[in-house]
């Protein structure tokens, strides 16, 4: 029966792959010769507002210094054609609409390009086993199907990881990873050394998922529950939908919290620190090709982060952050431990603080690779300027690392 249950669901693997293999996917229009070469005046950025990847990508590289002005807009605004096509080059990030796709239909013939980012393999998203028919769906409406039209008009593309390029087109994509703007993690919590924030009331843990991270509750929740039991002066704090909270009932001095728009949750995190933030990562075609964004959330807490060991966040090296691989025993050590030790917190806290510092750097480069020789060229700027229309806050993936007994 076990053997059964094996072969079904390698099964299912190959099938969701086959089919993820079918779908639209973003790729360089292939006809070279139409490629445009005039000066860019201006760059327009179509998106989904308000949307991380915007606040983590490319917000802060659009304002760095020598960029063109910016705008960013929302690919639901009605006014679209009201934006100067004239020189500007469009970055589309994620997700399109079949207004947006017009417009730049329309005026194909006036941009100085067009650039395409995204920071999912959303096919395999849409394919595997975590993500909710409705997300599915709209996925697939608002990320795949516009491809069929959008992809004639692509003339660059980025995404975070090189897994993720190899996923989309190997050597014809380009790399852009996380630079947040320092706005979008440098609370009161991440300002100062985490040994010298007063400890109040009881250590606070936080598991801070999107609504594709089942099987890491599953995984999470028995883990959780052991600390809980031998450490009667910690609280738990998860971020989990209907279908994800099953994992966690049952559990005394656990808070479910339902998921908020991304605005509310950059303001709530702001401004609530933790002590221990988790961040679990499990095998699969989706996760493997991610970039490590949560690391800049688990600093605008404040908290000690305990990761897996995996593509997004590395594996064991010199930096101090802790990373494990995903075993349940290995990881109630490693939190025990970080109940006990404020100091460790501490220590622990302030390098992943300098992994996100040295991400922040990386927006001073402004957008990669858009000055390469024959490729888009900037007309003589003035320092970078984000329009008013540009939505909240600040993505990234580096490494880390720190040893605790295998058990």
């Amino acid at each position: 029966m076990r053997r059964l249950g094996v072969f079904v669901k390698q099964h299912a693997r190959t099938v969701a792959h086959g089919v993820a293999q079918l779908l639209p996917r973003p790729k360089l229009d292939s006809d070279t010769s139409s490629r445009r070469d005039g000066p860019i005046e201006r760059i327009v950025v179509f998106a989904r507002l308000p949307n991380p990847t915007i606040d983590y990508y490319l917000a802060a590289r659009l304002a760095a210094p020598g960029m063109p002005p910016s705008q960013i807009v929302d690919i639901r605004d009605p006014t679209l054609p009201a934006i100067e096509a004239e020189g500007t080059f469009v970055i589309v990030c994620r997700y399109a609409s079949r207004r947006m796709v017009t417009w730049i239909d329309r005026n194909a013939n006036r941009l100085a390009g067009v650039g395409f980012f995204t920071d999912d393999n959303i096919g395999a998203v849409i394919t595997g086993s975590e993500a909710r028919l409705g997300y599915r769906l709209f996925l697939y409406q608002r990320g795949l199907a516009p491809l069929r039209r959008l992809n004639r008009h692509i003339d660059v593309m980025w995404v975070p990881t090189p897994a993720l390029a190899a996923a989309l087109g190997g050597d014809t994509v380009r790399l852009m990873p996380p630079a947040p703007d320092r706005q979008t993690w440098a609370s009161a919590a991440a300002a100062g050394h985490p040994c010298d924030r007063p400890q109040q009331g009881p250590v606070r843990i936080v598991y801070h998922a999107t609504g594709v991270h089942r099987r890491e509750h599953t995984f999470l929740a028995p883990v959780i529950a052991e600390v809980l039991q031998q450490r009667p002066n910690v609280v738990f704090e998860v971020t989990a939908d209907t279908r994800a909270a099953r994992a966690w009932e049952g559990i005394e001095r656990v808070t479910v919290v339902r998921p908020t728009s991304w605005v509310d949750y950059l303001d709530r995190t702001l401004r609530e620190p933790a002590d221990i933030a988790v961040v679990p990562l499990l095998k699969s075609r989706a996760n493997h090709v991610r970039a490590g964004t949560k690391r800049i959330d688990v600093v605008r807490l404040g908290a000690a982060g305990v990761f897996s060991q995996s593509a997004a966040y590395g594996d064991i090296d010199d930096s101090g952050e802790i990373r494990l691989p995903n075993r349940r025993k290995v990881w109630v050590q490693t939190l025990l431990r970080l109940v006990d030790e404020p100091e460790l917190r501490g220590e622990v806290a302030l390098a992943s603080r300098r992994l996100v510092e040295a991400m922040t750097e990386l927006a001073e480069e402004g957008i990669p690779d858009l000055l390469t020789p024959g490729g888009p060229t900037f007309a003589p700027p003035p320092a970078g300027k984000v329009e008013a229309r540009v939505a909240g806050i600040g993505s990234l993936a580096l490494t880390g690392g720190f040893a605790v007994d295998a058990g």
